[in-house]
């Protein structure tokens, strides 16, 4: 369908789509902690990932960035979307894919360094706010569950809210 088709109206809510991936092994996850001198999130523990870039796919762009930020593959599938409601256009949609370790050798990185880390010790690190709650909700799915919808927004009183619809 061409863009004049499509209803776009700069007045509508826009969001900018973001890949964030959990590689696992075992009852590990691994995690990129932000180096220091990162503009958002330094020395904060975050999955991996980043922008989808123009003429990308989400899984394309999960790929591209599971690479470029660790120089690994893995099979990823998709497992849910966060819409993030900044307050103001735009937004960003975040696609959580999850993927099985298959094996390589990790190359450094300019985000920041990789590390394994017992799912159950998550919650102890200081990490990005919804990381915790992701790791929860993809930890007690099954391989055969439907991918989960969520949002995350700020109330007015500035409390950090994330709801699941599925």
């Amino acid at each position: 369908m061409p863009a004049l088709e499509q209803g776009l109206q700069r007045e509508r809510y826009m969001v900018v789509p973001r890949v964030l991936i959990f590689v696992t092994r075992g009852n590990q996850v691994l995690l990129l902690r932000g180096a220091p001198d990162k503009p958002i999130w330094p020395n904060r523990y975050n999955g991996l990932g980043g922008h989808v870039e123009p003429g990308e796919d989400v899984l394309g762009a999960a790929r591209r960035e599971l690479f470029e930020e660790a120089g690994i593959e893995a099979d990823l599938r998709l497992c849910g979307t966060l819409l993030v409601d900044t307050g103001r256009n735009p937004g960003v949609a975040v696609y959580i894919l999850r993927g099985e370790y298959w094996g390589g050798t990790f190359r450094p990185s300019s985000e920041g360094s990789l590390e394994w880390v017992d799912w159950e010790d998550v919650s102890h690190l200081p990490c990005v706010d919804d990381v915790p709650l992701l790791l929860a909700r993809l930890w007690s799915m099954k391989p055969n569950d439907p991918p989960f919808s969520a949002r995350s927004f700020y109330t007015s009183e500035g409390k950090w809210v994330v709801e699941f619809a599925i």
